[in-house]
């Protein structure tokens, strides 16, 4: 079931959210040394706070059992965009359609913002990644590599 987060969710998402990242800086050699800002690393009940409370993000989780597995959540841009963020899935419920759930039910609430384009940035070289956002419509538009981090950050947009 996919639901809006709550502010008494936040403890646990914040697990939820450095669990599933942390899989991805462990495939790739990330640390809170060479990538500080890396979501596995930078998110903090903090600053889901204030995403949620002070930003008014609009943030929604997939729960399985009363127990959170899943989160995502959007930001508002120019241009009629918004940008999805932190789509991620516990490691002990990936391969069972929870993402691409959490992924049809942001189309649709992007759509309910009257936006017209999702836009995400990902880690380039994570080509597993970049295919399934393909396989859904999403079409690389540029990468870039940062100073801040010790990959190249990838851009991807889709219509809707």
């Amino acid at each position: 079931m996919i639901r809006e987060l709550e502010e008494k969710d936040i403890a646990e998402c914040v697990k939820v959210i450095r669990e599933s990242f942390g899989t991805v800086a462990e495939e790739f050699g990330f640390t809170p040394q060479n990538a500080p800002g890396f979501t596995a690393f930078a998110t903090t009940e903090e600053k889901m706070k204030e995403r949620l409370l002070v930003e008014r993000r609009p943030m929604y989780i997939y729960c399985e059992e009363d127990r959170i597995v899943g989160f995502y959540f959007l930001e508002l841009q120019d241009e009629n965009a918004c940008e999805l963020n932190n789509l991620c899935v516990s490691p002990a419920y990936r391969h069972r359609g929870i993402g691409e759930e959490l992924l049809q039910h942001a189309f649709e609430r992007v759509k309910e913002l009257n936006c017209n384009k999702i836009r995400i940035g990902i880690v380039e070289e994570n080509q597993v990644l970049r295919k399934w956002y393909e396989s859904f419509g999403f079409i690389h538009l540029w990468a870039h590599k940062s100073e801040r981090f010790p990959f190249t950050c990838g851009f991807m947009e889709k219509e809707l």
